[in-house]
């Protein structure tokens, strides 16, 4: 491959988020060779509205493609680790939605296979790439801010608010055992391990489902939009919302809550680090500033401006200062650098993508909160 330009990508799904890959790697001139959806009929008619050319009618046709070198996953969650070992097997290389699997014990597989394979495998965590998010990782790195002490934040959402609202990720065998944490929990757990550099090695939580039966429609629902048509009762069991505790090795402490049923919160996540030296904060849904706070000077509002930015957070920044780059932009930058290793073939010493470790870890996070919602005690992750 001499460049981007070369490669041929694959997307697995044609909802929303398939959306979204797909307009992120038209802007870096990657040909999309195909989409596959979840029946031949429902693919076709993604690709129609995708405007893509080709819809695989299985797995197997987008794997046998020789055009076909990075395949992205965005299925639903239970489609994960069949799907991922089959592009892994088929010598291809595989960019996945977290979470990475439905269990700890498939994920921690899904590492080794990765790692023998050679190829990039890489796990979706996209709000890492927000250019002010790389200044901050790099900023802690740095010691701008001294120790990392104290960290507070949340991520909260409102479309899953009312009886009536339904998506798949509501039912236990295709989204998970938990849903407001394994959905967008994670991102955060991982966005914050990103930034303060280790990763948290005990929890504490606590887990509410406020609506514990909902009217399930009887035809499929797409992410984000209103069901229609006759319905069912349907007794849930995933958590609406949770309040969660961290502890990090360095001595750090973190507190976060999930939600998606706060009323107004379309996709607020919220991040406060307070250092020894200074504390910086930022907020999804004003993506363009970092909040950065003094004891004996004046408090700083950075906008994003490549000019004024470290190196990291310049580099994931595409556009010039007061032009706020928000979702999608994240997107642009994640898979920039992404594509950029597979051009040559291997991770960058400076890429700063999550890997399958990472998506392993966010398992093991995932079976500890599980474990202190049961038992009401501090639970050591990956223990």
């Amino acid at each position: 491959m001499s460049g981007q330009n070369a490669i041929g990508a694959a997307i697995i799904g044609t909802g929303f988020i398939a959306s979204v890959h797909l307009a992120a790697l038209r802007r870096l001139g990657v040909t999309v060779r195909g989409v596959l959806g979840s029946s031949p009929a429902r693919g076709a008619e993604g690709a129609a509205a995708l405007g893509v050319d080709t819809a695989y009618d299985d797995l197997e046709a987008l794997l046998r493609d020789p055009a076909v070198d990075v395949v992205h996953v965005t299925s639903p969650n239970h489609a994960h680790y069949p799907q991922v070992k089959a592009i892994l097997a088929a010598g291809k290389h595989v960019i996945c939605e977290k979470p990475l699997s439905m269990t700890s014990a498939e994920s921690a597989e899904m590492v080794e296979i990765a790692r023998t394979s050679g190829k990039i495998a890489v796990v979706c965590y996209n709000v890492r790439f927000y250019p002010l998010n790389q200044q901050a990782h790099a900023m802690v790195a740095a010691g701008d801010i001294g120790a990392p002490r104290f960290v507070t934040g949340h991520f909260h959402q409102d479309w899953l608010a009312r009886r009536g609202d339904w998506n798949w990720r509501l039912e236990v065998e295709a989204g998970g055992t938990l849903r407001s944490v394994g959905d967008i929990g994670t991102h955060w757990v991982d966005l914050v391990s990103f930034i303060v550099g280790e990763k948290a090695e005990a929890v504490l939580a606590d887990l509410t489902t406020f609506l514990p039966e909902r009217d399930k429609p009887l035809g499929p629902v797409a992410t984000f939009s209103a069901a229609q048509g006759e319905t069912e009762p349907q007794a849930i069991t995933t958590d609406d919302a949770a309040m969660i505790l961290l502890g990090f090795p360095g001595g750090a402490k973190a507190s976060m809550t999930t939600s998606q049923v706060n009323m107004g919160r379309k996709n607020s996540l919220q991040w406060d680090i307070a250092g020894s030296e200074a504390s910086i904060a930022w907020d999804s849904e004003t993506p363009d500033h970092l909040f950065i706070g003094h004891r004996d000077a004046p408090n700083q509002i950075l906008q994003r401006d490549p000019g004024l930015m470290n190196a990291a957070g310049a580099a994931a920044a595409a556009l010039p200062g007061g032009h706020v780059e928000g979702f999608a932009d994240s997107f642009r930058a994640f898979l920039a650098q992404v594509y950029g290793d597979v051009a040559v073939g291997a991770r960058s010493p400076g890429s700063t993508w999550a890997g399958f470790e990472d998506g392993h870890y966010e398992m093991q996070f995932c079976d500890a909160v599980i474990r202190s919602a049961e038992t009401g005690t501090w639970v050591e992750i990956g223990g």
